[in-house]
């Protein structure tokens, strides 16, 4: 059953619902516009907020119900982790695309959500904070997902999910490595500009 659970997250994860909605909205590919990513920011470069909200919202559910299913059905938080690592790797590399996906932000919150509400919600602010001074979706992401082992461990004291939170930020950040090179070259879109396909 637990290995079942392990497969169904990566299928779950792997669900390319950018993709899909960007392709029945404008029969465009995403993969092929503006970072080529199917996640939520990339969409919402390109379709606006009315495309990339229903994405963002089944990206957060895709981390957050295999957690909640290895919680549910087996108490087991290691497995929980591992689930969640399961679908955001699904996310990034989904079998239904040639396994170009996204960047796995949304999943990871999805899921972090049910492991540390608390330690998330301060890090979702300090990601605004920083996304309001300095319209970089990039950089206020990897900020947010910085501080949240930090606070996990102050909050909570829990050292596993402190060391699991480190694992996502590092994952999240090796998807972002493009982001940081036009950051550092200056090149980065910011929040609210807009791509043409």
């Amino acid at each position: 059953m637990k290995i079942l659970l392990i497969v169904l997250s990566y299928l779950l994860g792997a669900f390319p619902t950018g993709y899909l909605l960007v392709r029945r909205a404008a029969r465009k590919d995403i993969r092929e516009i503006g970072s080529r990513s199917t996640g939520a920011t990339n969409v919402l470069r390109y379709g606006g907020w009315k495309l990339a909200i229903p994405v963002m919202l089944v990206d957060v559910l895709k981390g957050f119900l295999p957690v909640f299913g290895a919680v549910a059905l087996f108490s087991d938080r290691r497995l929980a982790v591992l689930s969640l690592l399961v679908a955001v790797i699904g996310h990034c590399y989904p079998v239904y695309l040639k396994f170009k996906g996204g960047k796995g932000v949304a999943t990871t919150v999805g899921g972090l959500l049910y492991l540390a509400p608390l330690p998330l919600a301060i890090s979702l602010v300090i990601t605004l904070l920083v996304l309001f001074s300095s319209r970089y979706v990039s950089l206020a992401t990897l900020s947010g997902l910085f501080s949240f082992p930090f606070l996990v461990l102050f909050i909570t004291g829990d050292k596993f999910l402190f060391w699991s939170g480190w694992l996502f930020f590092l994952f999240i950040l090796y998807r972002h490595r493009d982001n940081l090179r036009r950051l550092r070259a200056g090149t980065e879109r910011k929040l609210g500009e807009r791509i043409h396909g």
